[in-house]
């Protein structure tokens, strides 16, 4: 974590569903803007507001400390949908349109299994990778970022298109979040186990949603060995 002061307050993934009014900055008061004042006087006034107001749901308070034993667990409760923390500087003024709060990732590593790439089968450029659901449904949980080329040869002979029946026959893959470019892929045998580096951002149906960073094939590895694809917590 960086040494200087700095307040810290914990993000996660929000879907349209589960919408929370979460206050964390505060930018006008009573008619007078506040963009010039220090964040720490901006978030003073803040809490001045919750409490005078005895604001409840759907309003919250974004919860903030500068003490690194409490950013410490935030960074803990992965397992109940916590992606990480941003940070600022507590004498931050408010710069529109300028990137002020800064975000650290809690990332891990995981297996998953490949059952199609883009680019060819001697040098594929990225993965798309897939798990079982708990009722034997191959599903797509995401994609690897461009493949670095020395990862190439780490594929050599454990890679074989996909037969007639694939799980994936006929589907489409997006090029991107939002985006409506498909990807030109080929589909392989889902029998090669990969390690991948993830965030713990998920969307409902408990896809990463964003891409995995490539660590390493696993051969010794089973698809059975993968975890089961799981809807993240609510």
């Amino acid at each position: 974590m960086p040494r200087r002061a700095c307040e810290f307050r914990p993000f996660e993934l929000q879907d349209s569903a589960n919408l929370r009014a979460s206050a964390f900055d505060l930018l006008r008061l009573s008619g007078t803007d506040t963009t010039g004042w220090p964040y720490r006087r901006r978030r003073a006034a803040l809490e001045s507001v919750f409490a005078a107001r005895r604001l409840s749901a759907p309003w919250a308070l974004c919860p903030s400390t500068t003490e690194a034993d409490v950013v410490r667990e935030w960074l803990t409760w992965a397992s109940i949908g916590m992606e990480g923390v941003v940070f600022k500087r507590l004498d931050d003024a408010y710069r529109p349109s300028v990137r002020g709060w800064q975000k650290y990732k809690v990332r891990e590593t995981s297996e998953a299994i490949v059952g199609a790439i883009t680019g060819s089968l001697a040098v594929p450029r990225t993965l798309l990778l897939g798990r079982y659901d708990d009722g034997g449904r191959f599903q797509y949980v995401g994609r690897t970022t461009t493949l670095p080329r020395a990862a190439g040869a780490a594929f050599t002979g454990l890679l074989a298109a996909g037969r007639r029946g694939h799980p994936w026959t006929g589907w489409s893959f997006s090029a991107g979040w939002g985006s409506q470019e498909k990807l030109n892929v080929t589909l392989v045998e889902p029998e090669l186990v990969v390690e991948v580096g993830v965030d713990v951002a998920r969307d409902a149906s408990g896809r990463w949603r964003h891409p995995a960073r490539w660590h390493r094939a696993r051969p010794d590895l089973s698809p059975a060995d993968v975890p089961r694809l799981t809807s993240p917590p609510r």
